[in-house]
């Protein structure tokens, strides 16, 4: 919301600088983006009337021009295509200063001497963009001094409101906010009703009353359509970022801007029967008034008559039924539309406008009538007319509801921390528009009409202190008997996860959880996405159930710019839809390339299953708990080269190569592999214990065993270790050192080595107890797994 400062002063002057308003309007919650002056820095620039213009003599698009400057006459040279006799414009006199400090200098043009210059809008700071000199009305007062008669004096204030804060998208919201907190009386243009001079009106048929539950309109027959916008209403305008446009629409956004009420005027010509406010059809289509062609569906509310769309309410207003300079009857549209109907239908447009900003946030549902009103009396103040009747169709059941909210003395005090006194609480509830009721102890408070924000307690309280000032509130030494929560020590944080794995030569990534369904598709990820109801864009239309279509785009993004070797990872929230939403903490690292820089001591070789398990398995080493390797079936993993990842018995996750069909849809020409794991199921360590260490050898023994090749070498050594300490714990460790298929190996067969490490911590072994351990073993597996001993 950008305004000028002088007109905020019409309507309360609170005696401040620049600085200091700026700074009220902060700290009431209205935070202040911009400040610039109304013009540039200027002097010497006068009101003058050009007396005559002739055709320069050597030049085709240059003009000489006699010029009254109110005390003498002076011949300019201006080559502005709207210079012209009669037209009252700013003239730089001969040392006069303009921005830039640049300087005005006696001058010839093409041999014409020239005694000044004709000034534009962007020459004097006030635009940044114009068509010729600047046009002043035809009463300006020649020779007066251009920047006091166009008040230029004036700083134009940028405030950026917060979604919740409507009502101050109006000079009436913010001039409220400031007479409260001055504690000043606000001076409202004084609104009368306007009697109709003939009864026509327009039927307005209100189906979409859910959408609209309020809507009106008013007749206005025989304007003159050769009539300009007075100054004072095109400076206000411009200075709040809007140009002038038409006489009637230059009242319609003058009243926006003034009151808050967006409005719309129709030319009545172009309306075929009564108003009818509906909702769109599939495929229906309506070319705006910035020439656009908008394409409908059954979530756009529509203003139409009985034979075309008229506009799309609440955004922008159609070009055949719009006001054009030869409109001579109009109708005037002030209505309310449900803030949810409106929301976000501008970006899906897209177009930008200042009624959908105003009314997706929700406008005064209680300002129509007076919108109409107003804007009658400027219409015919600039170009008479007949005026009808103000007609309003309502659904009452359709309207907000006026919140009313209690209050105590004890919870403000409790919440704030320090006391106010009653009498300036209740000033400030009053002030604000707040129908207000103290009964000694507790107020009753019923919100006004523009106010949507005001629901429960502490949104009052919070009206008390911004208005009291956050720097009033007294400091206070706080005193704590919380103690410091100690962290478990088995917990392992994020950081530290993330900080091994860069360790390991890893790069974090970070994606947005928001992603295209296709991408999900693309990996077979889309069965439980919910979509959003309000995406910000296609490709953002619902939540990722898993990091692996975010990293592969990172590689193919990073494989298009010739990084080919990539070691990368992403912890992040993965979502999905089953009974509820859920959401779950995920980690997901992805290798492809070369395992290791090309060197001259060994050979390159591309990153295979192998390297990312002796990543997993790094990661995982000290986590409480039994982890394991096992089959799984994951569609987008290749089937022969990957696993599920056990914590005990459960799986918190997969490791394997992605499927080369899905890497072929994404054009990446190399082999990916990725591990994805459940956060929570990797943070719980095991904490260190102190154990003895033996001072008695170990003793060793190798055992080689054929067994079927769909038997894994994990369920050989729960089964080996199972069988040798049952009872004990001789068995300090086992290990594969070599599996074998081939010659003297039948098919579907396959040959395991081991190397198992036996020690006791108060003796030393004896080799026939370590032979009975060994044949105690070879039993379990030949009865576990038809497993046979290889010599």
């Amino acid at each position: 919301m950008k305004f000028s400062e002088n007109w905020l002063k019409e309507w309360v002057d609170p005696q401040l600088g620049t600085d200091q308003l700026v700074a009220q309007l902060t700290m009431l919650g209205l935070e202040v983006d911009d400040v610039e002056s109304a013009a540039g820095e200027f002097s010497g620039v006068v009101v003058a009337e050009i007396v005559a213009c002739e055709k320069h003599p050597d030049a085709d698009k240059l003009k000489v021009c006699e010029v009254n400057a109110g005390d003498e006459t002076l011949q300019i040279v201006c080559g502005a295509p709207n210079a012209r006799a009669g037209l009252k414009t700013a003239l730089s006199k001969i040392g006069a200063v303009l921005p830039g400090n640049f300087k005005i200098k006696k001058s010839k043009l093409r041999g014409v001497e020239s005694q000044g210059m004709l000034c534009s809008e962007v020459e004097l700071g006030i635009s940044e963009e114009s068509d010729g000199i600047i046009e002043l009305p035809a009463d300006a007062p020649v020779g007066s001094d251009v920047r006091e008669y166009l008040d230029l004096e004036d700083q134009l204030i940028d405030v950026d409101l917060t979604p919740n804060r409507a009502d101050c998208f109006c000079m009436r919201g913010v001039a409220r906010e400031v007479a409260t907190m001055n504690d000043l009386v606000m001076m409202e243009p004084n609104v009368e009703t306007i009697p109709a001079t003939h009864d026509e009106v327009m039927t307005v048929n209100l189906q979409a009353t859910a959408q609209c539950p309020k809507y009106g309109s008013r007749v206005i027959k025989g304007i003159n359509n050769t009539q300009d916008t007075p100054g004072w209403m095109k400076e206000k305008l411009r200075r709040s970022g809007i140009r002038s446009i038409h006489p009637v629409v230059d009242v319609t956004n003058y009243v926006m801007l003034e009151l808050g009420q967006p409005m719309h005027a129709f030319d009545q010509q172009q309306i075929h029967g009564q108003i009818v406010v509906r909702m769109a059809n599939d495929e229906e289509k309506i070319t705006l008034l910035d020439e656009s062609e908008a394409n409908l569906n059954a979530e756009f509310l529509l203003i139409a008559d009985e034979q075309q769309a008229l506009a799309v309410a609440g955004v922008m207003g159609g070009l055949n039924s719009g006001v054009t300079a030869q409109t001579q009857d109009i109708v005037l549209e002030s209505a309310y539309f449900d803030p949810a109907t409106i929301m976000g239908k501008s970006r899906k447009l897209g177009v930008h406008t200042e009624s959908g900003l105003r009314f997706e946030r929700g406008v005064d549902w209680q300002l129509q009538e007076v919108a109409l009103e107003r804007a009658t009396a400027l219409i015919l103040e600039i170009c008479g007319g007949e005026p009808g009747p103000v007609h309003v169709v309502t659904e009452p059941t359709g309207l907000p509801v006026q919140q009313v909210i209690n209050l105590s003395r004890a919870q403000l005090q409790r919440v704030l921390g320090f006391a106010v006194a009653d009498e300036q609480v209740t000033r400030i509830f009053t002030a604000l528009g707040f129908v207000t009721e103290f009964d000694g102890e507790t107020w009753t408070v019923t919100s006004p009409s523009w106010r949507f924000d005001m629901a429960i307690s502490e949104d009052l309280i919070e009206e008390v202190v911004r208005v009291v000032g956050y720097d009033a509130m007294p400091s206070h030494r706080l005193h704590s008997s919380d103690a410091i929560r100690v962290i478990p020590e088995a917990l392992r944080k994020d950081h530290a996860i993330k900080s091994q794995l860069c360790d390991l030569g890893f790069q974090e990534v970070i994606n947005y959880a928001f992603v295209a369904e296709k991408q999900l598709a693309a990996v077979g990820m889309a069965e439980h996405a919910f979509a959003l109801a309000n995406p910000l864009n296609h490709d953002m239309a619902v939540m990722r159930t898993g990091l692996l279509a975010g990293v592969l785009s990172n590689i193919k993004s990073n494989l298009a710019r010739q990084h080919h070797d990539l070691s990368l990872f992403e912890m992040g929230k993965v979502f999905s839809l089953n009974q509820q939403i859920e959401q779950t903490d995920q980690l997901l690292l992805a290798k492809t390339g070369l395992a290791h820089p090309e060197q001259w001591s060994c050979d390159s070789r591309k990153v295979d299953f192998f390297d990312l398990k002796g990543v997993v398995t790094e990661l995982l080493t000290g986590i409480s708990g039994e982890v394991s390797l096992s089959e799984s079936g994951h569609e987008f993993l290749h089937p022969g080269r990957q696993a599920a990842v056990r914590l005990n018995d459960d799986v918190i996750g997969y490791l394997g190569q992605v499927h080369p069909s899905i890497l072929q849809k994404m054009k990446i020409k190399q082999e990916v592999y990725v591990a994805e794991l459940n956060v929570a199921g990797i943070s719980q360590l095991g904490i260190p214990h102190w154990q003895e260490v033996s001072k008695f050898p170990k003793v060793r023994r190798d055992l080689s065993i054929k067994l079927r090749q769909d038997i894994s070498w994990q369920q050989v050594k729960a089964v080996v270790y199972q069988s040798v300490n049952e009872g004990g714990d001789s068995l300090i460790d086992l290990s594969l050192f070599d599996v074998y298929t081939g010659e003297h190996i039948e098919k579907g067969y396959k040959s395991l080595a081991m190397a198992m490490i036996f020690q006791e911590k108060n003796r030393t072994l004896e080799d026939k107890e370590v032979d009975k351990l060994v044949s105690k073993a070879v039993s379990f597996l030949a009865e576990q797994f038809n497993a046979e001993v290889r010599t």
